[in-house]
């Protein structure tokens, strides 16, 4: 084999590299010519290290490229499994995608473009931007075994979404040729519960409501792709109930979504939006969206970052922005992003007649469902107009970063919720205005970040005469203790009069109000096989809350031990326990008083990987919920999962799960494997059991299809859900079948 020239850069790096993993010149100076591949350190541990990696490298090659890896799949599963948080896996799933087909450049990489992966902690992104600063560009990719507080468990996560290029790509591609050059991706789905909901079965003569549509939900997205630097698309949703091409939806699909997006056009256009699209501002107190980032085993996630403008291809009807938005270079370490957003919302708007103004429109909520299946929920469609602006302004090195970050919200009528007293300090009125100022400083290896935040809003008059104003803020650090041991530590106080329409910061509500709250977290990994992860967090709601009038105090924490055997078997014990004080239930008293509300869970389970092309998970959990008044609440799940994923055409996972608790008090949560692109996080309540069989197939080319069959059965129950949703019989079942179509 013929092997390259080492240059005189390449020379200077392998010296330093070779001070810093303790080997010597002679030995990793080969290894880099090609010479003696198998050789990377003198000692045993070393060479396991490089042959494991070798393995996963291969091993990710060998794999479907149309699917997240089995790493990064167990990674989202397990962050979702802790939090029981709703997510836009979708959005995870493009972006993963994305960099699985055209791979990041680790030497040209970015932090933003490293945290938006999900998948690494800021402590991580930190030691990795340390190490090629002070050592220079990578040579091989397995030279991330080098980095501090990178293990084999991050490597194999990330492996099938970096690279190192041997040659480096420059921005002068025409935008022409990125609007045809490229991918393209096609999904059409199909999906529909098989037993009729009231809403959905013929009217009778004593009920005649019903919806107006089908039962089927009709799904489709085309989008176009060129690397990760630019996208365009659009997305269409039918909800069950909707009408289709008649009615109030002539024009065929309920929901269309679209998107114009270009990323790095130069060194001056960072990213430029058009369409639909989300933005992330801050650590969320002003802005936010995305996964991964609240409480979990991960203790390190509890810092936002990534991009700044994403492109939104999901179908959630409430949280994106339409218009136009953009991130700009001024110079090396200052950065500027504006956005502009018109749409309409769906709310519940009441017309009232005064002896001074005719027909002033008020709204009593905005509807977040997206459903318009009767004639009241079509009432409500785009009733209302919403105007968004707004942006920062980033300074930014290595090592500090300080932003400033404002938002404009205003609406086309008066917001005036029917007020209960823990709501009184709510937004009201037509617009809105917050501010913030964000941080982060690495000092050594103390990584600080926070956020300070205000909110002034009110009616048509001015803000500042006639609004009402509230502070917030959010401070945290991360520590690598050791290359084994992190340990996180995030303070939060928020006022009960602060507001956000698209804040999500971090806490134990998604309001980012009315509460004061301290988060401590530590992971020690003392090796391959052994983690152990531990968070304690506590806190206090100074004001009134639903179902709690008066102030109230609460506290969670989770205990996780987990052992893995490489490339053969994972297994984790959990404890999660939380605290949270509530009204009574059943008060017969003139005044309710509060009680606390106890709920434990303990968790088994084990993944064995029988072969490469089988895997087999089970899950043991033990529920138990107590009020101090009535009878303990106990309940149990077990599940067991088949996952079969051969090189042959065919593959299929498959779950049968028996539960049976006390009440809905004592519900449990398990993530599901879903179609490509999609996920699901079931409850498990009451006493039954739950089968699902997920079947794809690649044997067309550039063509997967897939299909779902799913059903849940309820012992003690002969109807499911209530009103128009309700369903008679002791079954619900839901089929779902996809194309995905790449050329």
């Amino acid at each position: 084999m013929q092997s390259r020239r080492i240059s005189n850069i390449e020379q200077k790096n392998i010296e330093c590299r070779s001070k810093h993993v303790g080997i010597s010149q002679s030995e990793i100076r080969p290894l880099l010519r090609g010479e003696q591949r198998g050789v990377l350190a003198g000692t045993l541990r070393e060479i396991g290290l490089l042959i494991l990696i070798l393995l996963l490298s291969s091993f990710a090659t060998a794999q479907e490229t149309d699917d997240l890896s089995t790493a990064t799949r167990e990674y989202i599963e397990n962050v979702v499994a802790d939090t029981d948080e709703e997510f836009d896996y979708d959005e995870v799933y493009t972006l993963l995608q994305t960099y699985r087909q055209k791979p990041m450049d680790l030497n040209e990489v970015t932090d933003v473009e490293l945290s938006e992966l999900r998948l690494l902690t800021s402590i991580q992104i930190s030691s990795f931007l340390n190490y090629r600063n002070d050592l220079g560009d990578l040579i091989d990719i397995r030279e991330l075994q080098s980095v501090p507080n990178f293990d084999i468990e991050t490597i194999s996560r990330i492996l099938p979404y970096v690279g190192v290029k041997k040659d480096r790509e420059t921005f002068n591609v025409p935008l022409g040729a990125m609007l045809y050059k490229g991918s393209n991706e096609l999904y059409i789905r199909y999906q529909r519960r098989l037993e009729l909901s009231r809403g959905l079965s013929p009217p009778t003569a004593e009920d005649t409501s019903r919806y107006l549509g089908n039962p089927g939900r009709i799904y489709a997205r085309f989008r176009h792709q060129y690397e990760n630097r630019h996208s365009w698309g659009i997305t269409m949703e039918k909800d069950p109930g909707e009408e289709f091409f008649t009615g109030s939806n002539k024009q065929g699909f309920d929901f269309y979504s679209a998107h114009l997006y270009f990323r790095n056009l130069s060194k001056t256009v960072k990213s430029v939006a058009l369409g639909d699209y989300y933005v992330n501002l801050g650590q969320g107190l002003v802005m936010s969206s995305g996964f991964g980032s609240g409480k979990s085993s991960y203790i390190a996630s509890i810092r936002r970052g990534g991009r700044k403008i994403i492109p939104y291809t999901s179908v959630n009807e409430a949280v994106y922005f339409r218009g136009a938005a953009g991130t700009f270079g001024l110079g090396n370490n200052l950065f500027v992003t504006a956005f502009g957003s018109y749409r309409n919302r769906d709310a519940n708007v009441i017309l009232m007649d005064t002896l001074d103004i005719e027909d002033v429109n008020t709204f009593s909520s905005l509807q977040e469902s997206g459903l318009h299946r009767r004639a009241n929920e079509i009432e409500d469609e785009n009733a209302i107009t919403q105007i968004n602006g707004g942006g920062s302004l980033q300074y930014k090195t290595r090592r500090f970063q300080l932003g400033l970050n404002g938002v404009y919200t205003k609406f086309d009528a008066m917001f005036d919720r029917n007020k209960q007293v823990y709501s009184q300090f709510q937004f009201s009125g037509d617009q809105s205005i917050n501010a913030s100022m964000d941080y982060g400083l690495l000092l050594r290896n103390i990584n600080f970040f926070g956020e300070f935040a205000i909110s002034q809003s009110g009616g048509d008059t001015s803000l500042v005469n006639g609004g009402r104003t509230g502070f917030a803020m959010l401070n945290g650090m991360l520590i690598g203790l050791d290359k084994t041991v992190d340990l996180a530590i995030l303070h939060r106080s928020y006022q009960k009069e602060y507001n956000s329409f698209y804040g999500n910061p971090f806490g134990e509500t998604s309001q980012g109000n009315n509460e004061n709250g301290l988060y401590i977290g530590l992971s020690v990994k003392p090796n391959y096989n052994w983690a152990f992860s531990a968070y304690m967090d506590t806190w206090r709601h100074p004001w009134l809350r639903f179902q709690a009038d008066g102030p109230s105090t609460g506290y969670d924490y989770l205990l996780k031990v987990n052992y893995r055997v490489k490339r053969k078997m994972e297994a984790y014990v959990r404890f999660r326990h939380e605290s949270k004080q509530r009204n009574a239930p059943n008060n017969e008293t003139a005044i309710n008083y509060l009680i606390d509300q106890r709920r434990s869970d303990i968790r088994l389970h084990v993944a064995n990987k029988v072969s490469k092309f089988l895997e087999l998970r089970n899950r043991v959990d033990l529920m138990f919920f107590n009020n101090q008044i009535e009878p303990v609440s106990r309940g149990f799940m077990v599940y067991q999962d088949v996952i079969f994923k051969p090189m042959a055409p065919w593959s299929f996972t498959t779950r049968f799960a028996i539960f049976e608790t006390d009440d809905y008090d004592s519900r449990t949560y398990a993530y599901e494997n879903d179609l490509l692109g999609s996920a699901f996080v079931p409850a498990y309540a009451y006493k039954g059991t739950r089968f699902y069989f997920n079947l794809r197939y690649k044997g067309i080319r550039n063509m997967t299809l897939e299909a779902r069959f799913a059903q849940t059965y309820l012992r003690d129950f002969d109807v499911f859900g209530s009103g128009l949703e309700e369903i008679e019989g002791h079954t619900r079942t839901e089929v779902k079948v996809q194309m995905k179509y790449k050329f």
